[in-house]
């Protein structure tokens, strides 16, 4: 966020927000994504206030409102505005308007919420998101740049790329993730083999 304020010439300030402190948050129930978008966007109406302003606005896109999104209601509560959904651009087009803009992390992956690798109504909690990190940087340094590990009890459940699969299934590559995944804790550790899915924890919608 730093790199990309320096680039497009506005100021970058760093804030704490408290969802970790939400016992609603920490219950993961289906709405957790509105009680930490309630925080933030709380935190970010008094710095705008304090600026001498009261427009927030969000990242949010066209693809988003397809998506199962339970933040956006928060947005809506707190008066957010979504200037890439009001000019109707799609996740696609903010990318290439990005790179034309040289914007550096213009093809960066998707990277959700950490929380969102946990499974619903599993309590979250810092020392478990902090596991889920690990978990994923290690796949990272071996190469594997989109990727995800969800996490049901004690089941790590690795999602790479589909075209990453041959990949990871390679015995080398695979003894080193069963063995950093199980030194983190995970006491199973399997590979989704439909890979990776933004989202793949989300309900499914309704019929």
């Amino acid at each position: 966020a730093r790199r990309v304020a320096a680039v497009i010439g506005v100021r970058h300030r760093a804030v704490r927000t408290r969802e970790t402190e939400d016992d609603a948050y920490l219950a993961n129930g289906l709405d957790r994504c509105y009680h930490c978008k309630s925080e933030l966007y709380g935190v970010l109406g008094r710095v705008a206030e304090d600026a001498g302003t009261s427009m927030v606005v969000s990242g949010a896109n066209l693809d988003d409102l397809g998506d199962y999104r339970p933040g956006l209601r928060a947005a809506k509560e707190h008066g957010i505005r979504h200037p890439l959904v009001e000019v109707g651009f799609t996740k696609a087009e903010v990318r290439e308007a990005a790179r034309v803009l040289r914007i550096p992390t213009w093809d960066k992956p998707a990277s959700a919420c950490l929380s969102s690798r946990i499974a619903f109504g599993v309590t979250i909690s810092v020392e478990e998101l902090s596991k889920v990190g690990r978990a994923e940087r290690l796949l990272k340094d071996l190469g594997f740049a989109q990727c995800r590990v969800r996490v049901h009890g004690d089941v790590a459940r690795v999602e790479v790329e589909p075209a990453e699969l041959p990949r990871l299934a390679q015995p080398g590559i695979r003894g080193q993730v069963v063995d950093g995944l199980k030194a983190l804790g995970y006491r199973y550790v399997t590979l989704d083999l439909e890979g990776f899915r933004s989202g793949s924890m989300n309900p499914e919608p309704p019929p």
